[in-house]
């Protein structure tokens, strides 16, 4: 498979999904990565172009995506996505036959995400406001903005792509209410907390104007970088968790998206409703919010001692 050529394909299929489809640019780019990694399976086994693709092919690439120790829901979301590209390339004229249609998705995983305990979070909130001696401007720029950052995270809940996405616009109510705009662009409002709100306010009135260099690269961003004054990206804010939960003493393997499991699983322990933590956390489905949330057996087992008419204590 010639690369250029095939890559010139991909690159109008993205088009496609921007201007035809509406596709966020955080799903184009998943796009963009999957189909990378087909043509890379593609050039190695000697393919020569998309319509040599057959389904018994595609299986090979699925099982060596098995060997590889790629998740379920990783093969499931390629699979969506090889199926959208070859339909597109069907409405194209290059292929005649959809081969990924023929593959049924891999079994949902039922992996409970890792949740972090309210002293592992309140460790990691000490790490980065731990000040060394005779700290210097950038240091101090950096506490105020990452306890900012983290605060968000826990604090509401949000994606790390909706935080890097964050315009000044999106305040609202004195910074009581946020206007994210989260999968599929589709506009909710997440309520802060205080301290979400005092950390966020001490960011903007003592730090964010200094980091400004040119206002056209901000695009009103929120949080910028300490070096370029650009919006930070979500790459920089992986960077991030790594390095304070690190510092904190913390093994197991933590993510941006760690924080929001444990913001979803803290507030359904502390006996907030499944449909409000729903509607923060911006799922469209109820289902996919309790296989996001991990709630404590012990918990739900005192959550029947204290309300069920034949459970109470005597």
């Amino acid at each position: 498979m010639d690369r250029e050529r095939a890559w010139n394909t991909v690159s109008g299929f993205l088009t496609y999904l921007a201007l035809e489809k509406g596709l966020a640019e955080n799903s184009r780019e998943a796009y963009q990565n999957d189909l990378r990694d087909l043509i890379d399976f593609c050039v190695g086994c000697g393919i020569r172009d998309w319509e040599n693709i057959t389904p018994l092919s595609l299986t090979d690439y699925i099982g060596k995506l098995y060997d590889l120790g790629i998740a379920s829901s990783t093969i499931s979301r390629r699979l969506s996505a090889y199926r959208g590209f070859f339909h597109y390339l069907r409405l194209e004229g290059i292929v005649v036959k959809n081969p990924a249609k023929l593959i049924p998705p891999p079994g949902k995983s039922r992996k409970l995400p890792e949740v972090l305990s309210v002293s592992n979070i309140e460790s990691v909130i000490n790490r980065i406001e731990k000040t060394v001696e005779n700290e210097n401007e950038l240091q101090r720029y950096a506490r105020f903005r990452d306890r900012a950052i983290f605060e968000m995270l826990y604090g509401s809940g949000l994606r790390v792509s909706e935080i890097v996405d964050l315009k000044l616009e999106s305040i609202l109510a004195k910074g009581k209410v946020l206007s994210v705009f989260g999968k599929g662009s589709k506009q909710r409002l997440v309520p802060t907390g205080e301290v979400s709100r005092w950390a966020l306010k001490r960011y903007l009135q003592e730090v964010r104007s200094d980091l400004v260099r040119d206002s056209r690269k901000t695009r009103d961003a929120i949080f910028l970088s300490l070096k370029h004054g650009a919006p930070l990206t979500r790459q920089a804010i992986w960077q991030m968790v790594k390095k304070y939960t690190a510092a904190a003493g913390i093994t197991v393997d933590v993510t941006p998206h760690t924080f929001r499991h444990s913001f979803a699983t803290h507030l359904l322990e502390g006996g907030a409703g499944l449909r409000d933590v729903q509607e923060m956390l911006g799922h469209v489905s109820i289902e996919t919010t309790v296989i996001y949330t991990h709630i404590d057996k012990h918990h739900l087992l005192d959550v029947v001692r204290q309300f069920h008419p034949r459970n109470a204590d005597t």
